[in-house]
C-alpha cells in the first residue's frame, strides 16, 4: 500500500513536471532507434504503444502517472496497450485484457486488475479465482468465460506476443513511438524524465510525418 501511495504521489506532482519539456532526448541514452521500422495501426495519428504485464511491479508503479500524462496526450497521437507474453504464465494476463477490451470494461477494470495482483493478492492467473473475482466486479461470468476462452482473444494474445518479438522487447514497461523509437523508463532513469521523452518522440515523429501540432 505503501507503494501504491508514492506512486499516487508521483502522479500529483507529474502535472507539474510535465510543464517543463527537459532537456532534448538523446539517442541512445534516452531513446533507441528501431532499425526495421513497423507499420502503425493508428492511421493519422502518431502510435504510442505500450508493452506491459499485468504482474509487473514495475507497470503497477507507472500507472498512475501513465494516466496523467495520457490525460496530456495531443489529438493525433493514441497510446495502444500490449500485454507482452514472454513465458506462457504471461497468456493469462494478455487474455484478460483482451477479454476486458471486447467487453468495454478496460475503463472500469483495467486498474482493478493491477489492484487485485498487488494489493490484494489475489492470483487471477488461477481460473477459479478469476471467474470468482469477475463476478465480484457484476460481470457476467459465464459471458467473461466465453470471451475469454474464445478464439478471437487468443489470436489477439498471440498477435501481442508477436509484436513484442518484432520490436525486440526485453522488458517491461516499454514503450515504442510510431514503430520507429523505443523508450523506457530503465533508460530515461526516472517517470518524469520518461514522459518528456515520450513527448519529444511525439514531436519528433509528427514532424517526420510532415504534420503541424493540432490544436486543442
Amino acid at each position: 500500500m505503501f507503494t501504491r501511495a508514492l506512486s499516487f504521489f508521483a502522479a500529483a506532482v507529474f502535472s507539474l513536471s510535465a510543464l517543463a519539456a527537459g532537456p532534448e532526448a538523446f539517442e541512445g541514452h534516452d531513446y533507441t532507434r528501431i532499425k526495421n521500422v513497423q507499420p502503425v495501426a493508428t492511421g493519422k495519428n502518431v502510435e504510442v504503444l505500450e508493452f506491459f504485464w499485468y504482474r509487473c511491479p514495475h507497470c503497477f508503479q507507472l500507472e498512475p502517472g501513465l494516466n496523467a500524462w495520457l490525460k496530456t496526450l495531443p489529438r493525433d497521437a493514441q497510446v495502444r496497450r500490449v500485454p507482452a507474453v514472454f513465458r506462457e504464465d504471461w497468456m493469462p494476463g494478455a487474455k484478460l485484457y483482451y477479454t476486458l477490451e471486447q467487453m468495454k470494461l478496460l475503463d472500469s477494470l483495467h486498474h482493478k486488475v493491477f489492484d487485485a495482483y498487488h494489493v490484494q493478492n489475489i492470483n487471477l492467473n488461477d481460473p477459479a479465482l478469476l471467474g470468482g473475482w469477475i463476478a465480484q466486479q457484476g460481470v457476467d461470468r459465464k459471458k467473461f468465460e466465453g470471451v475469454y476462452h474464445s478464439f478471437s482473444t487468443q489470436t489477439k494474445a498471440t498477435q501481442g506476443a508477436r509484436l513484442a518479438t518484432t520490436y525486440a522487447i526485453t522488458g517491461v514497461p516499454a514503450f515504442i513511438i510510431d514503430g520507429k523509437y523505443a523508450t523506457s523508463m530503465s533508460m530515461t532513469g526516472s517517470e518524469a524524465r520518461l514522459f518528456e521523452v515520450l513527448d519529444q518522440l511525439i514531436v519528433k515523429a509528427r514532424a517526420e510525418r510532415g504534420g503541424k501540432k493540432p490544436v486543442r
